[in-house]
């Protein structure tokens, strides 16, 4: 199979959209929560959500793009298996916390041990939200069934 000519039948446009209604959902909901946990000032919460979810964007589109064209250049499209969501959501969680570990510690002042230990909480939710707004999505926006068709070819 010549993997160059492989498209995750994902546009750029839907892959924002995705991108912007995950985050929007997940601070919209996550807010709250984090005001019960985290003490301080309501706006310290909404900053450091708004700070975590432009980092969470950028892994989001890099990520998704990459676990697609990996689906698309191993089974010839991007369908989901309920296993491969599974292992989507988990690998998408732990790429990035990564860096949210740091950014908590920094942010919160915290060890990076008390920051895994405060983003194991967040983690659980979002691997939840993940799974559930994705298939929510995959459903609303389907996964375009039209194979590729380059313009030209590289011999």
């Amino acid at each position: 199979m010549n993997t160059n000519n492989i498209k995750t039948n994902r546009s750029l446009m839907d892959r924002i959209r995705h991108t912007i209604f995950f985050e929007v959902g997940l601070i919209v909901t996550l807010i709250p929560i984090g005001m019960m946990f985290i003490p301080g000032a309501s706006h310290h919460v909404g900053i450091l959500a708004m700070a975590m979810s432009l980092l969470a964007m950028a892994w989001n589109m890099l990520f998704n793009f990459l676990f697609d064209r990996h689906l698309s250049k191993t089974q010839g499209h991007c369908k989901k298996t309920s296993k491969q969501r599974i292992m989507h959501a988990i690998l998408f969680e732990l790429g990035l916390i990564t860096v949210t570990v740091p950014v908590l510690a920094l942010s919160l002042n915290l060890t990076f041990i008390e920051a895994f230990i405060a983003d194991i909480g967040f983690v659980i939710y979002a691997l939840i939200y993940s799974a559930v707004f994705n298939l929510i999505y995959d459903r609303l926006f389907p996964i375009s069934t039209t194979p590729f068709q380059p313009i030209c070819t590289v011999n």
